[in-house]
């Protein structure tokens, strides 16, 4: 049993384990805004385009069923809306990451190759100089 606590434990800290924790946190966070931008923005402006049409409450009655289609439509088009939201949110994110990381290559200065190139030139001049 302990060992299994102990096992536990190393799963936990873990920081992919944090990570996800996290991203869960903020994926939910992100979806609510999207859900609300969807619903009280996007979706009326689309209901006043098709003629007042609310997508929600399209139904078909059949006998004492009802079939809810209008729900379906929505949660698509809620999909199609998060998915749109959150690939301009990793291209952004992208692009920040890469100006960030050629920042660092900035900082670093040359790499080992211009270095050695530099040693090679010096050493040449060197061997003129003495002739």
């Amino acid at each position: 049993m302990k060992k299994t606590v102990n096992e536990f434990k190393e799963f936990i800290a873990k920081g992919n384990v944090v990570s996800m924790a996290v991203g869960v946190v903020m994926g939910s966070a992100f979806g609510s805004i999207v859900t609300a931008l969807t619903d009280k923005i996007l979706m009326p402006i689309v209901g006043i385009f098709l003629g007042g049409v609310n997508f929600s409450a399209l139904a078909v009655e059949i006998g004492d069923a009802s079939i809810g289609y209008g729900a379906f439509i929505q949660a698509v088009i809620d999909f199609l809306i998060i998915s749109l939201c959150m690939f301009f949110f990793v291209k952004a994110f992208a692009v920040f990451q890469k100006k960030e990381e050629e920042a660092e290559v900035v900082e670093e200065g040359p790499g080992e190759d211009v270095v050695l190139l530099q040693e090679i030139r010096d050493l040449l001049k060197e061997n003129v100089n003495n002739k």
